[in-house]
């Protein structure tokens, strides 16, 4: 099969607020795929705008989501997506079989400062590697 044919996958990052995590993690993603990958990410009860030291920690290691806003959570996201990766928002988020499920527990970033936000940040960026290695091995 020729690798046009291919689809490319997709991944749907949630977390309740969709303001820190779940943007930190679709921003690497996009970034390090280098659009190999379809990136959506969504909250279950979603914030009115990203969080600060989310958007600077990234901005420290040159990607910049100062754009972004927090979205709401829908079931066609998640039916649209091949890997769905929650982040604390538990049974909120809609199962459909067939679908990977991973369910990554990571530190919330809400109300820390930058230097509280940058592990977080680091440990979210070897989970992406290992997911991007995942899902297209022969890119590696």
């Amino acid at each position: 099969m020729s690798t046009d044919t291919i689809q490319k996958p997709s991944v749907l990052f949630v977390c309740v607020h969709n303001a820190g995590r779940s943007q930190m993690a679709a921003a690497f993603l996009s970034s390090l795929s280098q659009g190999a990958i379809e990136v959506r990410s969504a909250g279950s009860q979603p914030a009115e705008k990203i969080n600060p030291a989310a958007v600077e920690a990234m901005a420290e290691v040159g990607i910049d989501m100062s754009a972004e806003v927090p979205k709401v959570l829908t079931t066609e996201a998640v039916k649209d997506s091949d890997v769905v990766i929650t982040m604390g928002c538990g049974d909120e988020c809609p199962f459909f079989p067939g679908k990977r499920y991973e369910d990554w527990v990571l530190e919330d970033p809400a109300g820390k400062g930058v230097e509280s936000v940058r592990p977080i940040r680091d440990e979210i960026r070897g989970r992406i590697e290992e997911l991007i290695a995942s899902l297209a091995p022969a890119a590696k």
